[in-house]
């Protein structure tokens, strides 16, 4: 009966931890932008409060990216005519600066927080 009860908690924390990972992607916000011509497109990205992001970055570029953003807390290499994903937790309202490593004076973007 031990080896039961042990088995069946060992089931309960494996569906608990799949559900607790599963659940980042069911309630993460999907923001989509490009780069093109060393521009974000859009230049903008709005977010609601406490909900975790996924910001989908597509290169439409020649040459690879590194988006970034020091007050975000990542950075990401973007292959040339690449994808990449980058998550974000919940944040608190406010405006967030991002921008292209590589190209800082023309590659420059917010996402807002409201």
């Amino acid at each position: 009966m031990r080896v039961k009860n042990r088995l069946m908690v060992s089931g309960l924390a494996a569906f608990v931890a799949l559900a607790g990972s599963a659940s980042f992607a069911d309630d993460a916000v999907v923001l989509k932008v490009a780069l093109k011509g060393h521009r974000f497109v859009p230049a903008e990205l709005i977010a609601p409060v406490g909900k975790p992001l996924e910001i989908e970055v597509t290169n439409m570029d020649p040459t690879e990216s590194e988006f970034e953003s020091k007050t975000l807390r990542f950075e990401e290499v973007v292959a040339a005519n690449g994808k990449a994903t980058i998550k974000v937790k919940a944040l608190s309202p406010g405006r967030y600066r991002f921008f292209d490593d590589y190209y800082k004076e023309t590659t420059q973007g917010w996402l807002e927080v409201r």
